[in-house]
């Protein structure tokens, strides 16, 4: 079974890392921006088109290498994982690796003397945007934190019947194969990272509520839309995580406390079933988010483009701009969004959370 969990993972992975260039903005390419009149120059196209052929090919090969492995040889689970992993991280390394060569040729192409002829950049703000947002208000991230608490209230009233080991870990078959001795901490350690990850998700729905908001000068309606559909489904969709993380380490939680009352077959559905939503999910975010600003035609034609902010991403993927309050941005390659390296508030809200859970789980 663990051939096929990470066989459909690594399958979302190569699917993602193949479209990335034809979901990003329209004039963003590989990191670099484009004026928009040479978006479609036969040049970029090419290199979007490369990038996406040899990402597939690649993965293709070693997906199909891994699972002619799995089949014939029949390694153990422990194999089956490792050359998982691994190949996910290959993959990982293999498309940046192709991102950073094409981000240099893009970045050649944009200082020849055509790319810059005559253009004048501008930058627009629309002030009734916010008026459109229709992200889902922030009260709604409580209802799973209240459910953790409960969760945490229960698990200290039925401390007596707990079991003198305590899982820590959950193979991909569902079964607990790591344990702790019990102890008033270690039986509440699962609910409290929970509990820390959605206060996180919390943090993270505030910040992106708060970012700003950046048009393009020529395609103000494409924009337009594709910032209200980025803000509304990103808070949808890391509300859908929390809830369904809340669900799984919950369900856990109580397999925990009442163990006989969970049949083997359903601790091993559970997981499978929190991976394929949470997998359909996300595809169906960058598919939305992706398409939202590539219908509309142009509302402006001329010798504009948009305000050139090149100089505050490093390599198209950080961004450094201490003049920028927004803590959070989109992303240039990929559907979503990175932090603002400049601005403090983004490592508390991120780094902090994941050195609690670190220091719990050392503990």
């Amino acid at each position: 079974m663990s051939l096929a969990i990470f066989f459909v993972i690594i399958v979302f992975l190569a699917a993602i890392q193949t479209a990335i260039p034809f979901l990003t903005k329209r004039t963003i390419v590989f990191g670099v921006t484009v004026p928009e009149k040479y978006i479609e120059d036969e040049q970029i196209i090419s290199y979007k088109k490369r990038y996406a052929i040899l990402v597939f090919l690649i993965s293709a090969i070693a997906l199909g290498a891994y699972a002619i492995w799995a089949i014939t040889s029949k390694p153990t689970e422990e194999l089956i994982v490792l050359a998982g992993t691994v190949i996910q991280f290959g993959i990982i390394f293999i498309s940046m690796s192709l991102y950073f060569y094409f981000h240099g040729k893009i970045s050649q192409l944009k200082r020849s003397p055509r790319f810059a002829k005559n253009l004048k950049q501008v930058q627009i703000t629309d002030l009734t945007m916010r008026s459109q947002d229709t992200m889902l208000p922030s009260y709604v991230y409580f209802l799973p934190i209240i459910i953790t608490i409960g969760m945490i209230g229960y698990t200290i009233s039925q401390y007596s019947i707990l079991p003198e080991q305590i899982p820590t870990h959950w193979g991909p078959n569902g079964q607990a194969d790591a344990f702790t001795a019990k102890t008033p901490f270690s039986v509440i350690t699962l609910p409290l990272i929970l509990l820390i990850m959605q206060v996180m998700f919390l943090g993270m729905h505030i910040g992106t509520k708060k970012s700003g908001i950046k048009l393009s000068a020529t395609h103000t309606n494409a924009s337009r839309n594709r910032q209200l559909t980025l803000r509304k489904n990103t808070s949808w969709l890391m509300f859908l995580i929390s809830l369904l993380l809340t669900m799984l380490f919950s369900f856990l939680q109580f397999s925990t406390i009442h163990p006989n009352l969970i049949s083997d077959f359903v601790m091993f559905l559970v997981p499978i079933v929190f991976l394929i939503v949470v997998l359909v999910g996300t595809i169906l975010f960058a598919l939305k988010v992706g398409r939202a600003d590539k219908q509309l035609p142009a509302d402006i034609e001329g010798d504009i483009t948009d305000f050139d902010e090149d100089s505050y991403w490093k390599g198209g993927l950080f961004y450094f701009n201490k003049n920028d309050p927004s803590i959070f941005v989109e992303k240039r390659f990929g559907v979503g969004w990175t932090l603002n390296l400049a601005n403090p508030l983004g490592y508390v809200i991120l780094i902090m959370p994941i050195i609690i859970i670190l220091l719990i789980s050392f503990l």
